[in-house]
């Protein structure tokens, strides 16, 4: 595991691509079990380890997680997303490139629990979904976008831009036409109070590779 911060309370790291943030029904290796691991052996910990997970990402999509090593720090922290305090930012491959180079996309989404997929629908029968988003570069048909989420809805940003015509870039649910990559989305920055302290924290831990380094400015 990349570990970009660590202290008493909290523990900061890159989530690698395809790895569940914690054990499902396919029984692979999971990132919780896995940082648990990491502090138990770093800090010779005795018995269970307390290891709180506070917010997800889906299993394809890699970048800055948090975690709480202490129940104060994760009832800290959930109170921060819940009162919108804590501000993620993404990288996205567009296949497309939106006429508006900065714009705000509002959307009601509804979730399928039994086919686990997410769609736009109306005010009734919906949650409110509400991102921001700017185009970093266009090259070869498709644009790179970074994104602000204000809400985090199951698949939001997969949604909301195939919804539009500009679905993530291999991306193997919502893409109509994805091709074969690993999804081009990824959990750039992630901004929030220190549970403890108050200070502002911030960590940023950029990807890696194609289809990212087709952009000049992610070379």
């Amino acid at each position: 595991m990349k570990i970009l911060y660590e202290d008493n309370h909290l523990l900061v790291l890159e989530k690698p691509v395809n790895i569940p943030v914690q054990a499902d029904s396919s029984n692979d290796p999971d990132l919780l079990t896995m940082a648990k691991a990491y502090i138990k052996d770093r800090y010779s910990k005795p018995g269970n380890v307390y290891l709180g997970l506070v917010h997800r990402l889906d299993r394809p999509v890699g970048g800055v997680m948090v975690f709480a090593r202490t129940s104060k720090a994760a009832a800290r922290l959930s109170d921060t997303i819940r009162n919108r305090k804590m501000k993620k930012t993404y990288l996205a491959v567009l296949d497309g490139i939106p006429a508006e180079k900065n714009a705000v996309l509002e959307d009601w989404l509804q979730k399928d629990q039994k086919t686990n997929t997410t769609r736009t629908t109306d005010r009734e029968h919906g949650k409110y979904a509400r991102l921001s988003y700017r185009i970093l570069a266009v090259a070869d048909r498709r644009a790179l976008a970074e994104i602000t989420l204000d809400t985090g809805r199951s698949h939001q940003i997969r949604v909301q831009f195939a919804s539009r015509g500009w679905p993530l870039a291999y991306d193997q649910r919502y893409n109509p036409h994805p091709g074969k990559g690993q999804i081009a989305l990824w959990a750039s920055r992630l901004e929030f109070p220190h549970p403890v302290t108050g200070e502002m924290l911030t960590f940023e831990d950029l990807p890696q590779g194609r289809p990212w380094t087709d952009f000049e400015v992610m070379e």
